[in-house]
Parts: structure tokens; C-alpha cells; sequence
């Protein structure tokens, strides 16, 4: 019993770990300068949510620690929404909103991402990060960046992972 709760809070803190690094990585600011990814609240959650999903995705034979994720990353959220001075009877609908948006982007994603589709997944990158209107040529470099992201994180192996780092690529 003291050996299972131990792997859970292991799981937890690893959790914990890999979603800042998905955070520290939708942070650079190649995204917002360079992509002209809006700097809002909107537009940083749709690099915080993009970056967590490929966490997500590489660990899908790995449930534990994809949930251990997911859940930093909206305990996270809600924390960032009380902070900012979402009143406490409304974070709940505000914290849901976000979950169901991340499980809809997930979906876009996941189907070109798993043929290898830079063209759907730009459309569906303009269509969320930019709510259809990228600058010229933003979605396709943003599609191209996110297919060798989860390449690369494919390529690392699971004990880095559950040691709690993740290796993003830079800009």
C-alpha cells in the first residue's frame, strides 16, 4: 500500500514537472513574435493546451502520467483564473470551458498528426491558435514545428519522462 501511494505521488510530481515544461516551451517568444500567436490569455492557453497534448499523445500507453498532466495543468488553470479575479462561483464554469476546449483541440490535432498532415493541421492550428486569421504562412510553419515536436518527443525515451523532464525542441 505505502509502495502504490509512493508511485502515485512520484506520478504526480513527474506530472507536475512535464506540464511546466510544456508551459516554459509555449512561452518562447518565437511563437508570439515571430507566428504572431496572440499574446492574450486565449492565445497563451492555446500554446500551454497545444504543448500538453504532445505531452499526452507521446505518452498514450502511459495513462497514469498523461492524467498526472492533465491534472497539473487544470489545477493550474484554475489557479491562474482565481488569480487574475475569476470570481470563485464562476472558476468552475470557466475551468470546464477550458477542459472542453483542450479535449476539441486534442481531437483536431490528433488525426493529422497521426497521418502526418501539415495541411489539416495547419487548418485546424489557424482555426484554434488564431481563430482562423493567421498572418501569411504562421500556421503552416506552426504545423511543420508541431510534426517534428512530436517526433521528437517520440524519439525520447519513457524513463525521461517518468523522471519528470521533456526535452521541447527550440525555436
Amino acid at each position: 500500500m505505502l509502495g502504490s501511494r509512493r508511485r502515485r505521488r512520484d506520478t504526480e510530481h513527474s506530472g507536475g514537472q512535464l506540464y511546466a515544461a510544456a508551459v516554459a516551451a509555449a512561452r518562447q517568444p518565437f511563437f508570439y513574435a515571430t507566428l504572431g500567436v496572440p499574446d492574450t490569455l486565449d492565445g497563451r492557453f492555446d500554446l500551454v493546451a497545444l504543448h500538453a497534448f504532445l505531452l499526452v499523445r507521446r505518452l498514450h500507453d502511459h495513462p497514469d502520467l498523461a492524467q498526472a498532466i492533465f491534472d497539473a495543468m487544470f489545477v493550474d488553470m484554475d489557479n491562474n483564473l482565481r488569480e487574475i479575479g475569476v470570481g470563485d462561483l464562476s472558476v468552475g464554469k470557466h475551468v470546464r470551458a477550458m477542459w472542453e476546449a483542450f479535449h476539441g483541440r486534442s481531437k483536431a490535432y490528433e488525426t493529422p498528426l497521426a497521418a502526418n498532415d501539415a495541411h489539416a493541421l495547419a487548418a485546424a492550428l489557424a482555426r484554434n491558435v488564431w481563430r482562423g486569421e493567421a498572418p501569411p504562412g504562421a500556421a503552416e510553419a506552426l504545423a511543420e514545428r508541431v510534426l517534428a515536436q512530436a517526433a521528437h518527443l517520440e524519439d525520447q525515451p519513457l524513463s525521461v519522462f517518468t523522471s519528470g523532464q521533456a526535452r521541447f525542441l527550440s525555436p
